[in-house]
């Protein structure tokens, strides 16, 4: 059997089916594609979300640079929260 390698949010929605949904897991016809599915989902949200997010006043950069990356951690944030929410946990639920 083949090893698959998934990325970040492909692998968090794999451990959070095998713990919290096993039921969804089970009924999933073909995991290495749901789960690269997941992936490219989640990079293109961030993608979006990312370039909305950097038109707001408040996360442009300043010129401070502790502020600058207080500023880009709050984004990458906001973003990872979304995508958790939207794409792993919302998806299970289904």
């Amino acid at each position: 059997m083949e090893k698959q390698v998934y990325g970040k949010y492909g692998t968090f929605a794999k451990k959070y089916l095998e713990e919290h949904a096993v039921g969804k897991l089970w009924a999933i016809e073909n995991l290495p594609e749901y789960l690269h599915a997941i992936d490219r989902a989640a990079d293109d949200l961030y993608e979006t979300m990312y370039e909305k997010l950097k038109k707001d006043e408040c996360f442009r950069r300043t010129g401070n640079f502790l502020e600058d990356v207080r500023r880009e951690n709050a984004v990458k944030s906001i973003i990872k929260e979304e995508i958790l929410s939207e794409l792993i946990y919302g998806e299970a639920e289904l």
